[in-house]
């Protein structure tokens, strides 16, 4: 499974898939960039890593929801 991560890179936020050198998605604001996951990911399998702007982990969310390998309610 793909590992993706969103963080904060200057004045920008950045969706980047674990080992590639360039972000696949860039955009102005957190909200955005979640946005712009959730549609880059409907067909895609991975899981994505969401970091605060100080770069703490936020929460991890995974593409396709049935490739979960954890079988949880959230």
């Amino acid at each position: 499974m793909d590992k993706y991560h969103i963080t904060k890179d200057g004045d920008k936020w950045k969706l980047q898939k674990e080992g590639n050198e360039r972000p696949s998605k860039t955009a102005t604001t957190k909200s955005e960039i979640v946005r712009e996951m959730q549609e880059y990911m409907t067909d895609k399998t991975g899981s994505v890593k969401i970091h605060k702007e100080d770069g703490r982990f936020q929460e991890e969310r995974t593409y396709q929801r049935k490739d979960d390998p954890k079988k949880s309610k959230g």
